[in-house]
């Protein structure tokens, strides 16, 4: 069954998934300053910033024209 916060937190992601790094950083630290400030303010604050984290760590991928096993110099 889908509860209100599930459909919140979905659509959330949904628009985050969007996003490039700068503006998903943002999001990400403001969320977690906030959860820092107030714990447990927002419901599934925690579950939220685990996906955002994960889009995070997916958009910083490498670009196509790099070599994948070659070491920055």
């Amino acid at each position: 069954m889908l509860t209100p916060w599930s459909a919140i937190r979905d659509r959330l992601m949904r628009y985050a998934s969007t996003l490039r790094f700068p503006k998903l950083f943002a999001i990400t630290a403001a969320l977690f300053v906030i959860d820092l400030i107030f714990p447990d303010m927002v419901p599934f604050v925690d579950e939220i910033l685990l996906g955002l984290i994960s889009l995070l760590l997916a958009s910083l991928r490498k670009r196509s024209g790099e070599d994948p096993h070659s070491w920055p110099r």
